[in-house]
């Protein structure tokens, strides 16, 4: 998908502003080029359960950052907090703030979220299977109507292309992967939130859509939040990354800086101080020994 003007020009935006930042290292700078602010975020399902506990991120334009933690943690419910899709799942927003592009979205219903330039990929990828290839497409880009620029993401993602007419239910995996992302770039998002797209591919189909992702970012300069449990995966698609526990954000940093943690190895990459994997037996009550809790 060859990049328009308005696009290329957001991508040259976006590369300007980080270089910017890494240019003048000024820690605050980040804030004020936020594509997404989230502060102090709490969420409660059924009025009872706590899910997040005051849980603060952001992710710059123009920049891939990872949201890890292990089952539980909360990413989906993060996510979902981000998207406005809590109510559908008696969830709801009890404290803090969510800020797309520094305007507050906390009370944003879902359908406006995604015309101000937001949109998700959900995981398990969540296509409509009795629809074509085709017709999800046409349902991603229901916001912008006949703008829909239905080419451009066949060109950008040419496994689809071939596949116009094919009813989604029957394609693999990796092609309804691929289906959800190009749904979800229908409606010209400016932030896009990918919940585990790795999940249930085989190793090669998680290259291919790590791939994707990377291109996303570099060639069409989209800022991405991605939930996945392939830390490594990750990281090395990453600028950035938050880890999670309990609900709340524990460690923070650089992508490159966290693959390189030993926390991040042992509790998420399985590997121990001299670089071994560890068996499964030994890290198994991982959490007793977590030096940042």
């Amino acid at each position: 998908m060859s990049p328009t003007p308005e696009k290329a020009a957001r991508a040259d935006a976006a590369r300007a502003h980080a270089g910017g930042r890494a240019a003048a290292g000024d820690p605050g700078s980040a804030r004020a080029v936020a594509a997404l602010t989230v502060e102090n975020l709490e969420v409660i399902y059924d009025q009872v359960i706590l899910v997040l506990r005051g849980l603060s991120l952001e992710v710059p334009a123009g920049e891939i950052v990872a949201l890890l933690g292990s089952n539980g943690a909360g990413k989906s419910t993060t996510l979902k907090a981000i998207a406005g899709l809590l109510p559908t799942e008696h969830g709801e927003i009890t404290d803090g703030s969510v800020r797309l592009d520094g305007q507050d979205i906390t009370r944003m219903d879902a359908a406006a979220r995604v015309r101000r330039g937001l949109a998700l990929v959900m995981e398990g990828r969540r296509v409509f299977v009795h629809l074509t290839v085709h017709e999800n497409l046409v349902a991603g880009g229901y916001t912008r109507g006949a703008r829909a620029g239905y080419e451009r993401v066949y060109e950008f993602l040419p496994v689809l292309a071939g596949l116009r007419s094919r009813v989604a239910g029957y394609l693999s995996g990796g092609e309804q992967q691929m289906l959800a992302i190009g749904r979800a770039l229908m409606s010209d998002p400016r932030l896009l939130l990918l919940d585990e797209p790795s999940l249930g591919l085989a190793p090669r189909l998680v290259d291919e859509v790590f791939g994707v992702i990377q291109r996303l970012n570099t060639e069409l300069g989209l800022t991405a939040l991605l939930v996945e449990q392939n830390a490594r995966r990750a990281l090395a698609v990453a600028h950035r990354g938050y880890v999670m526990e309990a609900g709340r954000i524990v460690l923070e940093g650089a992508a490159a800086d966290l693959a390189d943690n030993p926390d991040v190895k042992e509790f998420y990459l399985g590997l121990g101080d001299a670089g071994a994997r560890r068996r499964y037996r030994d890290v198994k009550h991982y959490k007793r020994r977590k030096r940042w809790l």
